[in-house]
This record gives structure tokens, C-alpha cells and sequence, in this order.
């Protein structure tokens, strides 16, 4: 038989702690070496217990305390397999959670057989993600990539843009019209639609809101 998984719990309520202790007791490859009922508790304890995972819960003595916790202990050791099991399933709390350097995601309430399936795994270095978290944690990826093409897009026509170009983007941010614009650069409106469909053209957009729409997406408008 291989060495037992030791196990450090991290949950503000105590029936679930010891729930899960039960749980995790009666199975001969884990045991229980800890558990905590606070963010800093089990941020302590961490660095006193040897123990091979964590299972965290994320709200505790406040809305984020394990994600807090997740970020301190990573800081300390970028090894440390910490798992989260959580009554918190919204994409925004899922993405956030794992971007603080967790391996795997539980939802409280699932199966006792998945949890302990998802701690073997991650033990194994095979760590797996319920599905709908999977998915989340994905289209995040999916975004942030389309981002960053958005961006590597944008900044490499700036650098094409003639001084012309440059204002007439000012300018659309600011929300002036076109009859506006051709009033303050003291042009006739037929120049300055001329000069828009050549910024279109570079951007790849048919619309000025679009150029507009992706500069404050790319929270870049300090550019202009």
C-alpha cells in the first residue's frame, strides 16, 4: 500500500469540518493531519503540519478569505496542492478562485466518491475539474486569448497611425460627431469621412463604435 495522503481542512462551519474528516478517516490511503475554521487559521497551520493537500472552503471569516489564503500559501510554496470546495459555483468566483493558483474546484454538495476521487487525482498529478467548472475556467482562457489577440491587433496599428488618425480617435472617444470633428480640425465633413473610412479600413471595423467599443474593453483610451 502506498503512504497515506495527509489532509489539512480549512471550513468556517463546523459540522461540514467534521463531515469531512469522518469522511476522509474511514479511507485507508488519507487522513485528517489538521483542520482550521479561518483563512489565517489554516494559513498558519499549513506552515506547522506536514500534509500532502488542502481542501478550502472560500467563504469564511470573509467573502474571499480562502482565495486569500490560496494566494498566501502559493506565495510560500508554489507546490502546494490546495483544492476548493465550495458552495460558491458563479463564473466570476470559479475563474477567481483558480487564478489564485488552486489545482481542482469542488461544489459542496456533490458526491462523497467524487471528492475523494478528485483528491486521488490530484495526488496522482492528474488534478480534473468538475465539467461546468471545466467549461467556465475555459471560456475564461477562450476570452483573455481573444483579448490578447484584440490587443497585440490594436498595438501593432497604432504604431501605423498617422498624427491625423491618432486625433480623429481622440475625438470619437470623446463622442464627437463627425460634423463635430470636422469643426474642431477645421475641414470640410467629406474630408473627415474620407479619413474615417481609412481608419476602419486599418482597424478591420465597418462601425467608429466598434473602434471606440474595443479601445475601453482594452482599457487602452491613456493612449490617445
Amino acid at each position: 500500500m502506498g503512504e497515506t495522503i495527509r489532509i489539512l481542512i480549512a471550513d468556517d462551519f463546523q459540522l461540514l469540518r467534521e463531515d469531512m474528516s469522518e469522511l476522509i478517516n474511514r479511507q485507508e490511503d488519507m487522513e485528517v493531519a489538521g483542520m482550521a475554521a479561518s483563512g489565517r487559521e489554516i494559513v498558519s497551520m499549513a506552515a506547522q503540519i506536514p500534509h500532502d493537500l488542502i481542501l478550502m472552503d472560500i467563504e469564511m471569516e470573509q467573502t474571499n478569505a480562502g482565495i486569500l489564503a490560496t494566494e498566501a500559501l502559493r506565495r510560500e510554496n508554489p507546490d502546494e496542492r490546495i483544492i476548493f470546495l465550495s458552495v460558491h459555483e458563479t463564473r466570476d468566483i470559479v475563474v477567481t478562485a483558480m487564478g489564485a493558483g488552486a489545482i481542482d474546484y469542488l461544489v459542496k454538495g456533490c458526491p462523497d466518491e467524487e471528492i475523494l476521487y478528485h483528491i486521488r487525482c490530484a495526488m496522482a498529478g492528474k488534478p480534473i475539474m468538475q465539467g461546468r467548472v471545466h467549461e467556465m475556467v475555459m471560456q475564461e482562457y477562450a476570452r483573455l486569448q481573444k483579448s490578447e489577440r484584440s490587443l497585440l491587433f490594436f498595438i501593432n496599428n497604432l504604431s501605423k497611425l498617422t498624427s491625423t488618425e491618432h486625433d480623429l480617435i481622440r475625438l470619437l472617444l470623446q463622442g464627437c460627431k463627425v460634423q463635430e470633428i470636422a469643426r474642431v480640425r477645421c475641414v470640410e465633413v467629406s474630408t473627415i469621412k474620407t479619413q474615417i473610412k481609412g481608419l476602419l479600413r486599418k482597424f478591420g471595423c465597418s462601425r467608429t463604435k466598434e473602434i471606440v467599443s474595443i479601445i475601453h474593453d482594452l482599457n487602452i483610451e491613456h493612449l490617445f
